[in-house]
Formats: structure tokens, C-alpha cells, sequence
């Protein structure tokens, strides 16, 4: 396994990550506990260090489960875990509202006791729109939650670049998650580029693209009941998908699988200081961490991979 600064915050991670979305068993389709467990452990032997999850995840149950993993090496560990999107404070519509440094606290300290864990690397606002209120909230809550000791490093969930640089303004941010695979190479344009010119660390989120870029999708797979892709194959945008990857097949050859060609794809940019596949399995999680060392990409590789999936 190789690792990467984060950033100018000098916590080292894993270039491959564990992304323990799918764990927290309410969105990607059925997931087996103890199996979730098997998977960051196996994920840790193997040489990850870096754990990301949300309060949102299962209601909090990905964070349960994490807990139980790095209990005993917490010091060995580094992990993210998000607020925003989940908790008790509700406008009329049902959304979720972070309006005060107090409510984003109240978060991570319910974050913290899940973890059974008294502070967190990275903390990261997980809104997804650019409300000024909240914004400020997540801004002042994190000098607080630094100062405290509580988080080591702060971040936002985004792929907007006017957000971040509202929430960088005084320089205040230490990383960025984002969107970003052969099939959403958008981030190049503006983002990774401000990222890196401003010593922020890139956490690369969906680098698989929610499976699509495994190759193991037909044209007529079904999904689960419970499974955010449920409705995938009758739209335009996956099976306009699934014929990139086809055309991505030329690049496989023996050890050279597609979700690691993909993996060392956006490893690739100078930016990425780490990227967090999903697993549900240790399967999974070892072919995630193989794409650490192997392939290697050649400059023919991305150009066909520019040509299949241009800006």
C-alpha cells in the first residue's frame, strides 16, 4: 500500500481508503454485518488506514461498525466521518437544518459517541447546497471542534467549486470530498486544480462510480429492492455509461481488471491524496487495495481513457 499526505495537514492515508457508505445497509442493496466487519479488517491487513463514513450511513450504523474495527488501534487509524445531511433538527419541509455552530457540534459529538472515539482526523460538512446560514454554522463549529480537539482536520462534500472557495476564504480548509471517475472527469477543469494549488487534501469519492466502472453491470442487471440504483438500467445516462466501459475493456489484460485501471485513474492526479471505493465484502476490499501498486498507467492508457470519457 502507498500513502499520501492529506493535503498540508500532514495526516498520511492510505491511497486506497475504505468508503463505508454501502455498510450502513439502508441504500445499497442487502448487507450482512459481520461480513462489513471482514471487510475493513481485511481492508486494514492489507494496509489501509483510512476509514470514511457519515452519521447518514445506516442512521448512524456505519459508524457503529466502524467502531467496532478500530477499537484497540484508534491510533493507527485515520477517519473521516460527516455531518449535515441526518439529525433531529427539522425545517417544515423535514430537511435537516444545521443553522447554528451549536446543532453542528450536537452532530459530531453524537458522531464521536458512535465511534466510541473521542475525536475524529477529518470532519467534513456534508451539505450538498450553498445555504449561507448553514455555511457559516459549519465554519464556526469547526474552530471550536479544532480548538476542542475534537476533529484534527476539516472538510467539505462537494463538487461545487464557488462552495469551497466560500468555505476556504480565510483559508480555513484542510480537504475536500468530491466526485471524481473516468465517467465524471469534471473535476479537472476547476476543482483538483484549486485543491492543489491551495495545499488542500482530495478525498475521491464514486471513483467506481457506484459500481459501473467494477465491468460487472450488464444492460440487463436487476437490482435489489432498497437499492438507490434501483431504477439505473431504464435510463439514458447508464447505458450510455455501459458502452464507455465497453470500450474500456481494451485496457483490461490479467491482473489489469477494470476497477483498478479506474482506481489508478484518478490516483493518477496530482491533487488525490486518497480515494475510498465501497466494499461489503472482503473481496472486494482486497481488489480495492490491489490498485495501491498495480497497474500502472501508460500515456496511451489515458488517451484512450480522454477519448472514451472527454471533458
Amino acid at each position: 500500500m502507498n500513502y499520501r499526505k492529506l493535503g498540508r495537514t500532514g495526516i498520511e492515508i492510505s491511497e486506497i481508503g475504505f468508503g463505508a457508505w454501502a455498510i450502513g445497509g439502508d441504500a445499497w442493496g442487502p448487507v450482512v454485518d459481520n461480513q462489513s466487519i471482514e471487510a475493513m479488517n481485511r481492508a486494514l491487513e492489507l494496509g489501509v488506514n483510512f476509514i470514511d463514513t457519515a452519521d447518514v450511513y445506516g442512521s448512524g450504523h456505519s459508524e457503529t461498525l466502524v467502531a467496532k474495527v478500530i477499537k484497540g488501534r484508534r491510533d493507527k487509524i485515520v477517519v473521516s466521518t460527516k455531518g449535515g445531511l441526518w439529525g433531529h433538527h427539522r425545517d417544515p419541509q423535514g430537511a435537516p437544518v444545521y443553522d447554528t455552530p451549536e446543532k453542528v457540534i450536537e452532530a459530531c459529538d453524537a458522531s464521536l459517541r458512535r465511534l466510541e472515539t473521542d475525536y475524529v482526523d477529518i470532519y467534513f460538512c456534508h451539505l450538498w447546497w450553498d445555504k449561507e446560514e448553514e455555511t457559516e454554522a459549519f465554519m464556526r463549529a469547526f474552530d471550536t471542534l479544532k480548538r476542542d480537539g475534537k476533529v484534527r482536520s476539516v472538510g467539505v462534500s462537494t463538487e461545487s467549486i464557488d462552495y469551497i472557495k466560500h468555505f476556504n476564504r480565510e483559508g480555513a480548509l484542510d480537504a475536500v470530498q468530491l466526485d471524481y471517475s473516468i465517467l465524471n472527469r469534471s473535476p479537472e477543469k476547476e476543482v483538483l486544480p484549486y485543491l492543489q494549488d491551495n495545499g488542500i487534501g482530495a478525498v475521491v469519492r464514486g471513483p467506481l462510480k457506484m459500481g459501473i466502472l467494477s465491468g460487472k453491470f450488464t444492460r440487463d442487471i436487476v437490482f435489489p429492492e432498497g437499492d438507490i440504483r434501483k431504477n439505473w438500467p431504464s435510463e439514458q445516462w447508464f447505458k450510455d455509461s455501459l458502452d464507455k466501459v465497453d470500450r474500456l475493456r481494451a485496457l483490461e489484460g490479467g491482473e489489469r481488471s477494470l476497477s483498478r485501471i479506474a482506481l489508478r485513474y484518478v490516483l493518477s492526479h496530482p491533487a488525490v491524496s486518497s480515494a475510498i471505493p465501497g466494499a461489503k465484502t472482503a473481496v472486494q476490499a482486497e481488489s480495492n487495495a490491489s490498485a495501491s501498486v498495480r497497474p500502472l498507467l501508460s500515456d496511451n492508457d489515458l488517451q484512450l481513457i480522454r477519448e472514451v470519457s472527454p471533458l
